[in-house]
């Protein structure tokens, strides 16, 4: 990349206009199309229109798109551009664009460049001073969002937390103190788990878990975290899923949160009614509260049962 292209960048301390329409012959655009997240009917036909006419689509998998343009009668060249190849593949599209032609990029569902290679693409082509313009569609987070009768108004996407248990506390220390609704993505058979994590810190949180949007077997679940988790238990789930999760009411919850990583577990000095009280506290039922007691202290709910009773018996 030449220094004047590098001044053209996001970071250059002069603004740079795109004028998306603007006639010209060099460079051509980079079209971000949303394709549907399930249902082929959500197709818009502008992003039919619009890869009909590009020049050629990049895809995240060529194969699960080559379903959709086959569907549309849409016969134009198809190249790959994911993760492990976009070093290669990225700088050649970069290079089609600056000669003129127009590319339409493509992820295996809903909108490109979201939580997908495709932002490094966007980022170059920023750089390069390539027009990018965004063909909108469906999206998995914002559908979930709208569906989970949980507050629109402020939103945060997080998209897929980290695998490792550190890595998904570190996230939710960040997030404790957000007062807006949180939106994950997350895969089937890590959802348990990674629920799990979540209802050790926000168990009375209000949530929803959206999956297969927009299929035949959509399906949401709404409840607290206790009370979706133990869903999941005893229902595991098929398809990807939206994790919708309510924020905090206020900052106390993120300065408990500053405080336990600071100096250990907050309900220490709490004997063991008193712990499931405070969960009750929260709008539990009992056997929710009783649960989110014993995961916290590492025990059985059978445990913290029969040590409610020899309490209650002396």
């Amino acid at each position: 990349m030449s220094d004047d292209n590098k001044e053209k960048g996001i970071s250059s301390e002069k603004a740079i206009v795109q004028r998306s329409f603007a006639g010209r012959e060099i460079p051509g655009t980079l079209y971000l199309v949303a394709t549907p997240i399930g249902n082929l009917e959500d197709m818009t036909f502008r992003a039919i229109r619009t890869l009909k006419e590009v020049r050629l689509i990049a895809a995240e998998d060529t194969r699960q798109t080559r379903k959709l343009l086959t569907h549309y009668e849409i016969q134009n060249r198809l190249v790959s551009y994911h993760e492990h190849n976009r070093e290669a593949s990225g700088p050649e599209l970069i290079r089609l664009l600056q000669e003129g032609q127009s590319i339409a990029l493509v992820s295996d569902a809903g909108i490109p460049a979201i939580s997908d290679p495709g932002a490094d693409l966007v980022r170059d082509a920023v750089a390069e001073g390539i027009p990018v313009v965004p063909i909108p569609g469906a999206n998995a987070a914002l559908s979930g969002l709208i569906i989970s009768g949980l507050p629109t108004d402020r939103f945060l996407f997080v998209g897929f937390p980290p695998r490792d248990r550190k890595g998904l506390n570190k996230i939710l220390d960040g997030l404790s103190g957000e007062t807006g609704t949180l939106l994950f993505y997350e895969s089937p058979h890590r959802l348990k788990k990674t629920l799990a994590v979540i209802g050790e810190r926000w168990s009375g949180r209000r949530m929803a878990i959206v999956r297969e949007l927009t299929k035949r077997h959509e399906e949401v679940v709404r409840g607290t975290v206790a009370a979706c988790l133990e869903h999941v238990e005893q229902v595991p789930p098929l398809g990807e899923c939206c994790l919708i999760i309510e924020g905090t009411k206020s900052d106390e919850e993120g300065r408990a949160g500053s405080r336990e990583a600071n100096q250990g577990q907050w309900w220490e000095s709490l004997t063991l009614a008193e712990h499931v009280a405070h969960y009750e506290s929260q709008q539990l039922k009992r056997k929710e509260a009783m649960k989110s007691a014993a995961a916290d202290r590492g025990l059985s709910r059978r445990d913290v049962y029969q040590a409610l009773l020899e309490a209650s018996d002396e």
